[in-house]
């Protein structure tokens, strides 16, 4: 290592102490002690050893999903992947839909307005960040509908300790630059902007609105200006292949830390439809230009699905504001309800769905 290379401590343990540095711009990791010696430990290096960070400073922030290093989120994430080593679960990414109110109509979305106008009240939500803290949360998710229009998020954002991270998803709508500021004094780490399209018109026609395109180029914009981590969130689905390249390129001329693949989902208002779906030949053409791309760096969800299974249970799960939960947003098959039971119990009960499924169930339909 040379004078110039930084070293991040990831995590510190007597059986494992784990480091990271850079070299040429990527990551490398370093594992000393028994359990480095692992083949599930050399997996998980897999998905960061040789990749772009998302940025690096004095932490570095290996993706805009996980918390940076050194941090106590960090060191908290790290032990419950040791945890998982043993077939000890923990909900490491928990999303809050905290309310339906949205401007859009989007037609592939998976939790659609149920028209009676639901949110989670903000001690009703402060609690729950506080039990899902308590069984090793690192990574809150506040979403909806559009989670930007709901009164009081900065207030949310701030409930959430040093034990994790905050990232907001939002179409775009209602995301100013007041609010992102306000958002960021708050303790939020990334946004997560959504995009169906790098062309305006095919994204609106997702969206089921005019100018949708427009409000999400503007979040974007507004993010980075406030100085927060920013994530372009593109649902792949076969008929949006033809534009990998271009999502990549616009994500890079906006100055994104990070572009996030995922597969879409048939349920909610896609239930019903067929042909959607990526083929295996778009699995593989997602897999050759995710090696091939350069920075920003790129998530592929499909591609952690088929590495390690899917998560929803095992180490996601998603709050309806209903109060219902669910494995993951795309599954919305309620387990429980917080309003009748602690989350705990709810998340442990849960268990029995994980099967190390390597393809999300809802798509196996």
């Amino acid at each position: 290592m040379t004078s110039t290379e930084k070293e991040y401590l990831l995590y510190d343990s007597p059986l494992l102490k784990a480091s990271a540095r850079l070299h040429e711009g990527r990551v490398k990791v370093h594992f000393k002690g028994p359990l480095s010696l692992l083949p599930a430990m050399r997996s998980a290096a897999v998905m960061i050893d040789g990749q772009l960070p998302a940025s690096a400073g004095e932490q570095i922030s290996l993706s805009t999903w996980l918390p940076p290093a050194p941090s106590t989120a960090f060191q908290r994430f790290a032990k419950s992947q040791v945890k998982a080593l043993f077939g000890m679960r923990t909900p490491d990414q928990v999303t809050i839909s905290i309310t339906e109110e949205c401007p859009n109509r989007c037609v592939h979305c998976a939790l659609p307005d149920s028209g009676r106008r639901l949110s989670l009240q903000p001690d009703v939500v402060k609690d729950l960040i506080e039990q899902i803290l308590d069984l090793g949360t690192t990574l809150v998710i506040f979403d909806g509908g559009e989670p930007t229009l709901y009164r009081g998020l900065p207030e949310l954002v701030a409930s959430v300790d040093q034990r994790a991270i905050s990232t907001l998803f939002t179409s775009g709508a209602g995301f100013t630059l007041q609010l992102a500021r306000r958002l960021k004094e708050a303790g939020l780490y990334a946004v997560n902007v959504s995009l169906d399209s790098p062309v305006a018109v095919e994204h609106d026609a997702m969206r089921g609105r005019e100018g949708a395109f427009r409000d999400a180029m503007t979040a974007a914009e507004n993010a980075l200006s406030a100085g927060l981590l920013m994530d372009i969130y593109v649902v792949l689905r076969h008929q949006n292949m033809e534009h990998l390249r271009e999502f990549h390129q616009l994500a890079r001329r906006l100055g994104a830390h990070e572009l996030t693949f995922f597969e879409v989902v048939p349920t909610g208002r896609w239930a019903k439809k067929s042909g959607v779906t990526l083929s295996e030949e778009d699995h593989r053409r997602l897999e050759s230009f995710v090696q091939e791309a350069g920075s920003p760096r790129i998530f592929s969800v499909p591609g952690a699905l088929r590495s390690f299974g899917c998560f929803a249970g095992r180490s996601w799960m998603h709050v309806a504001p209903s109060g219902e939960i669910y494995p993951c947003a795309c599954m919305p098959k309620p387990w429980g309800s917080i309003f009748k039971e602690p989350l705990r119990k709810i998340w442990q009960r849960m268990g029995s769905l994980c099967k190390g499924e390597k393809s999300c169930p809802m798509r196996n339909k």
